[in-house]
Order: structure tokens, then sequence, then C-alpha cells
């Protein structure tokens, strides 16, 4: 996925088109991804706060999912690294 979004953003591609809400994403596992999947665009694009809120959102989204599933892991890291980084 995220090569996808990278090859997007080489393209000039808005990946968060205005007519994106964050409330219309609902609070099920798939929805919660979508929030992640936001967060790491967000990432790329540099966009430390809004990626830190988007991760923000996804971990309060799945704060009850099992503490191993990997993708959790992952973002977890993620927003670690984002956090130490300012």
């Amino acid at each position: 996925m995220l090569s996808a979004t990278r090859k997007l953003l080489e393209c000039g591609i808005d990946l968060l088109p205005p007519s994106l809400n964050r409330g219309l994403v609902v609070n099920e596992p798939i929805g919660a991804l979508v929030h992640l999947g936001i967060a790491r665009a967000y990432a790329l694009q540099g966009d430390t706060a809004k990626a830190r809120v988007a991760y923000q959102d996804f971990l309060t989204l799945w704060k009850d999912a099992d503490p191993d599933i990997p993708i959790l892991l992952a973002a977890k890291a993620e927003y670690a690294k984002l956090k130490s980084l300012g």
C-alpha cells in the first residue's frame, strides 16, 4: 500500500479530496484501516500534525483489539516514530 501511495504522491494525485470527511468512516475494522491509510499518506506528504491525528483516530478505534495483531503493532511503531520526530 505504501508504494502505491508513494506513486500517487509522485504523480501529484490528491489523495484526500475536500469531500473526504473523517466522520464518515464507520467504526468497523475496515473503516478503521482507512484512518491508518490516511495517516500513512499524510506522513508521506510530510504533514506530521494531520498524520498524528489520523494515527490517534486509528489507535482509538482499535484500542480494544488484540495487542499482537501485526497491523496494529506496525501502526503503533509508525506513530511512535512520528511522535519522536517532533
